[in-house]
């Protein structure tokens, strides 16, 4: 489906929310956020957890607050801009959760932005709100098998070669596997630091894709991330600065970001410690 993952924070709601007129959002950062704001246009959203002004954690399970009459738990697995992501499917006591319907958009992983990868469980189509664009109903996508208006051709295409790139590459086993040597080589060098590089995201559940530090301490050191990343790019270490919305650094390691790369990266990180670190 066409319209990115903002498009489909509204099509999933259109689609499933009219069952009961009521949703449930584990809202864990700003895409699932996001998602719950959209929703609440279309019906009534209950937040699982409060509300917070900075995301570093997933609140236990015993601390949610989820509605038996809700047609769907909404969640998103891995937050890119905060890094947080759920280190296991949560549980949501018999409610629907959006596994029913699981959708990623391509950029990063898959291909060119554009486009987004949706899966629906077929008992959920067929339930869309009167309101809903014909674009957005999954009845009307699923009847014309994903061809409902002319598709972004050159988009799938370099998802269909991305998807082969995977497969001689080892498949998505691979992949997780990479994922996990990665982000452990950042997270280690922020371990032993000894505070002088700083990640707000509890250990349990940080990202494997997406890996946000500070410079400096807590804060962060605005001269001193200024000096890294203008470091990082002369060693042509690109897109390192933090979402604008958090600061600070974020190393996002996609599929694309080889082991070689991101070892460079964690040499470049203690270099930059043993150099500007106060004894």
């Amino acid at each position: 489906m066409q319209g990115g993952g903002t498009g489909l924070f509204a099509a999933v709601a259109m689609n499933l929310i009219g069952k009961t007129g009521k949703a449930d959002y584990l809202v864990t950062g700003s895409w699932s956020s996001m998602a719950a704001k959209e929703a609440a246009r279309y019906g009534t959203v209950n937040w699982v957890v409060p509300k917070q002004d900075k995301n570093t954690g997933i609140a236990d399970p015993t601390q949610w607050k989820l509605d038996p009459e809700a047609s769907y738990v909404y969640y998103c697995d891995n937050e890119t801009i905060g890094g947080i992501e759920f280190d296991s499917v949560p549980e949501t006591n018999g409610v629907p959760l959006v596994f029913g319907v699981i959708f990623a958009c391509a950029q990063k992983n898959i291909g060119p932005s554009g486009i987004t990868l949706v899966i629906v469980r077929e008992d959920l189509i067929g339930h869309a709100m009167p309101i809903t664009p014909t674009i957005f109903d999954f009845s009307v996508i699923a009847k014309a098998n994903s061809i409902s208006n002319t598709p972004p051709t050159f988009i799938i295409y370099v998802m269909g070669r991305v998807f082969a790139w995977i497969k001689r590459n080892g498949g998505v086993d691979e992949m997780y596997r990479q994922s996990m040597v990665k982000s452990q080589l950042i997270y280690d060098v922020v371990a032993k630091s000894n505070g002088f590089y700083f990640c707000p995201v509890e250990a349990k559940v940080r990202s494997r894709m997406n890996v946000p530090f500070r410079v400096g301490g807590p804060n962060g050191d605005e001269e001193l991330e200024k000096q890294f990343l203008k470091g990082a790019e002369t060693l042509g270490m690109q897109q390192l600065k933090g979402h604008r919305s958090v600061g600070g650094i974020r190393a996002s390691l996609y599929n694309a970001v080889t082991v070689e790369e991101t070892t460079a990266l964690q040499q470049y990180m203690l270099e930059f410690l043993k150099k500007h670190q106060k004894s």
